[in-house]
């Protein structure tokens, strides 16, 4: 149970509560921040007014008419993994609705569409599509993550090539709107409202469930993995620019995923290629990916998704810690020169980094996320053939110089590209200018409108979600 009443919201809520242990807690629960808040970036104090965890579609629908009967605004919470804290609200006095009960699984075995609860972990989807069929999506590698914001925001990962985002997946969900109303939405359902979850969906509800398509694991998967330890980030002007020059092959081969993760000590190179090593070989890769101390190993789909969680692990994932984040996206005319990888890797060997912990990872994106239409969803990186993610890491607590070994990153490859450059959502940056413009550029005016239509008071609101009526201009 939540505290004593002692205020209107307080009372609503713990109405809706009626007794229910671990339903909802308030700031005065000695608690509150480790157990109920726990904010995944902890150089952001975020301070919600309350913390509630519904357990049907009707609480999350009794909980948001309290939110708005007391003018407090809302933001659902699934895996909690945003960079700026956004899934509880990511400024003080937010109500936060923790979707942790929401792990209903079901498998249509004649259509092969999963219904998926809206606070199921990505680690979870994984095992039940596994076991209900042997069936896949396409997703991101930390396991930790929720698919309420992964399948909402978009949803990038090893498959995403082959098989698009995991947004892409998304046929249908269960929504609470902004008046309380449970709903459908889907492309023959309130299908602007179905648009919008696609892509830019912490700003237009609370997703109680998905209802996704999925594929049949793939059999034989490759692993391969180059690793690199150097002296100076200068020795990898060449070993990136041979990188960069293979995910830019326009007929590169949609089976095969890719990251470069930059380190203090050197380089590690990943990639996935989702068919047998004799295919592997013929597409001509490894003769274009850089080569030195590489392992390569077969294994199966659940296998790969094990190592994918443990690589991801390596460098942020579930921990929580003090962190900043930067992030950058390219079209197939904004890869950096020659010139820009040179001035990049000298400046990172010549600055202050105040951390060692640091990683900047580029990885490549396209394939079939392309085919779709951009105004097809929210989603609006669809002419992206590779992001850049920059972390600072701070032991233990973040520095200023860190802040701005980042920040210096991402100018130095922002360099002597005269456009500038975007940001995914799902590698959000408090800090950025124009955010949304970033974050979903050409179908921002539509958002605006959709916004206006279905939650015209910006209940669902966080620092940089769609506003009612917001346009590019």
């Amino acid at each position: 149970m939540g505290q004593t009443p002692s205020t209107p919201l307080s009372t609503c809520l713990n109405a809706v509560c009626n007794g229910r242990d671990n339903c909802v807690a308030f700031p005065d629960n000695p608690l509150y921040q480790i157990s109920w808040v726990n904010r995944y970036n902890l150089d952001i104090p975020v301070t919600p007014v309350a913390v509630a965890r519904p357990s049907t579609a009707q609480d999350v629908s009794d909980f948001i008419k309290c939110a708005v009967a007391n003018n407090v605004k809302v933001q659902p919470k699934s895996g909690g993994h945003s960079y700026a804290n956004y899934g509880v609200g990511g400024q003080d006095g937010e109500l936060v609705l923790d979707l942790v009960n929401f792990q209903n699984f079901t498998m249509d075995t004649t259509t092969w569409q999963a219904t998926i609860g809206g606070g199921t972990h990505l680690s979870d989807v994984t095992t039940k599509l596994h076991d209900n069929g042997k069936r896949a999506i396409a997703h991101g590698t930390c396991p930790g993550v929720g698919i309420g914001g992964h399948a909402t925001i978009g949803g990038l990962g090893p498959a995403s090539r082959m098989w698009g985002s995991c947004l892409d997946h998304v046929i249908e969900v269960e929504v609470v709107t902004a008046d309380g109303t449970i709903q459908r939405a889907s492309e023959t359902e309130n299908s602007d409202l179905f648009f919008a979850l696609k892509g830019a969906g912490a700003g237009f509800g609370v997703i109680t469930e998905f209802v996704v398509k999925t594929h049949p694991e793939p059999g034989d998967v490759v692993q391969y993995s180059f690793s690199l330890s150097l002296g100076k980030h200068t020795d990898l002007i060449s070993v990136f620019k041979q990188w960069q020059d293979l995910v830019a092959d326009p007929n590169l081969d949609r089976r095969f995923g890719t990251e470069f993760v930059m380190h203090e000590l050197g380089v590690v190179i990943t990639a996935t290629f989702y068919g047998t090593e004799d295919e592997w070989k013929a597409t001509g890769i490894p003769e274009k990916i850089p080569t030195g101390n590489v392992s390569v190993v077969v294994d199966n789909w659940l296998g790969v998704i094990a190592q994918q969680a443990e690589d991801a692990a390596l460098y942020l994932s579930d921990i929580r810690s003090a962190f900043t984040a930067k992030s950058l996206a390219f079209k197939p005319d904004e890869m950096l020169s020659l010139d820009t990888i040179t001035q990049l890797m000298t400046y990172i060997d010549s600055v202050d980094r105040g951390t060692l912990l640091w990683f900047l990872i580029f990885d490549a994106t396209g394939g079939a996320i392309s085919d779709i239409p951009m105004n097809a969803t929210a989603y609006s990186h669809r002419d992206k053939i590779m992001f850049a993610q920059g972390y600072g890491i701070g032991i233990p607590t973040l520095t200023n110089s860190t802040k701005d070994f980042i920040t210096g990153i991402m100018t130095k490859i922002q360099g002597d590209t005269p456009q500038t450059l975007t940001t995914y959502p799902g590698y959000v940056d408090p800090a950025l200018t124009n955010a949304q413009v970033s974050y979903w550029g050409p179908n921002l005016n539509t958002l605006g409108q959709i916004k206006t239509k279905w939650d015209p008071n910006d209940l669902f609101h966080n620092p940089q979600s769609v506003r009612p009526g917001e346009t590019i201009d």
